[in-house]
């Protein structure tokens, strides 16, 4: 069964890896800006919701950067 990414043509997969990247990474400074919240958060008043938010943004990183790998594989594919 074809990809969903199959379906576009190469300048949008060039644009759309363009902008994969640029989430990526505006998504991983936010999540190191969160783990530092939660660290100091920890340190300051203990344990709280602020501890364990950064975990439930963490795997949206792998995510992103599994479709990432995805899209330059069909990349490669077509050259």
């Amino acid at each position: 069964m074809p990809s969903l990414l199959s379906t576009y043509s190469k300048d949008e997969l060039l644009k759309k890896l363009k902008t994969q990247k640029k989430m990526l990474i505006i998504h991983s400074f936010v999540v190191f800006l969160m783990l530092i919240f939660a660290i100091v958060s920890t340190v300051e008043k203990g344990f709280s919701f602020h501890t364990f938010l950064p975990l439930f943004f963490i795997p949206m990183f792998f995510v992103m950067l599994f479709e990432m790998k995805k899209i330059k594989k069909e990349l490669a594919s077509r050259l």
